[in-house]
């Protein structure tokens, strides 16, 4: 830069607020390792991008790219970074619908109790079903999935232009199959579906223990409905499918990502499949596998203690 181009190097630091050192220091900079180690993170933010779109915030892509560069890699750096390229999250808020009430056939007990914490492979198993609508043709598509608490996995899921008996029954009988020999306690909410006669024949005929939610209490059933919310909010473009196989796709793909590649803090970062997978060889070698419990959150608890105490102040 000089005069000729009609500014000066003190002139435009005065302008800009910066000291003429500094500019110097900018200017014979060199590449340092961290720099090409920035733009090797920032090369793998976009691949994910790519890949999924935009559905994960700094947290989950902290935990890809650090698997991707076998390295931890802090969160407020990934956050840096993911700012200078203008990249954030899509987030939106799933829709809660209103169902009509049934009388159902047979109740069972809340066996799970909501004690969501498994210690080996298809010991527990959670299911229940959802919608899914495309805005731009009003086709409807109906999932049932089943969710193993071990390792979070989808062990079992079925499409079905209709929520009825077959497609909750289906889905049952594929994780049956796909599991042969073991019998768990599969949990369920008091849906139509779930309280048939055909549904529960196929429990009692499988020597699987059943258990249901309580009325009006969705979170009994937990871990299926966060699902739910990450399948909802993350297969951000499953309304604008044209047609009703495109709809099928778009979520079937997201499942799939979802068990074999989406990292799980709980589980150190790794996949559902990766987490599954370790523990059924440590079973077929009669070796222990490691056991990852769920956090309890201080805060519920801090909550439930506050409660507590002011009831007893009642009294």
């Amino acid at each position: 830069m000089s005069k000729k181009d009609g500014y000066t190097v003190a002139g435009l630091c005065r302008l800009l607020d910066i000291k003429r050192p500094s500019y110097y220091k900018w200017l014979n900079r060199e590449v340092t390792l961290l720099d090409l180690e920035n733009i090797e993170i920032a090369k793998h933010i976009k691949g994910v991008v790519a890949n999924v779109g935009r559905i994960h915030g700094y947290r989950m892509m902290s935990a890809i790219v650090s698997k991707k560069m076998a390295k931890k890699l802090n969160r407020k750096r990934i956050r840096r970074i993911m700012r200078a390229l203008d990249l954030q999250s899509v987030l939106r808020r799933t829709k809660a619908y209103n169902y009509s009430k049934s009388l159902p056939y047979q109740v069972a007990e809340n066996v799970l109790n909501r004690k969501f914490n498994a210690y080996r492979p298809n010991e527990k198993w959670c299911s229940d079903a959802t919608e899914f609508k495309s805005s731009k043709t009003g086709q409807k598509v109906y999932l049932c999935a089943i969710i193993d608490l071990y390792d979070n996995s989808i062990v079992a899921h079925t499409f079905s232009s209709k929520n009825n008996n077959k497609l909750t029954v289906g889905t049952l009988k594929k994780a049956i199959e796909s599991n042969p020999g073991d019998k768990p306690l599969i949990h369920v909410d008091r849906g139509a579906n779930f309280t048939s006669l055909e549904y529960t024949n196929l429990v009692l005929d499988n020597n699987l223990t059943l258990s249901m939610s309580r009325v009006g209490k969705c979170i009994d059933n937990g871990p299926i409905e966060k699902f739910w919310a990450i399948l909802k909010t993350e297969v951000v473009d499953y309304k604008k499918a044209s047609s009703l196989e495109e709809l099928i796709e778009k979520v079937a793909a997201h499942i799939k990502y979802y068990n074999n590649e989406r990292p799980q803090e709980r589980f150190k970062y790794q996949t559902p499949v990766e987490v599954r997978a370790t523990a059924l060889k440590a079973l077929q070698e009669k070796s222990s596998f490691p056991n990852y419990e769920i956090k309890v959150d201080k805060r519920i608890l801090a909550f439930k203690t506050n409660l507590n105490k002011s009831n007893h102040a009642s009294v």
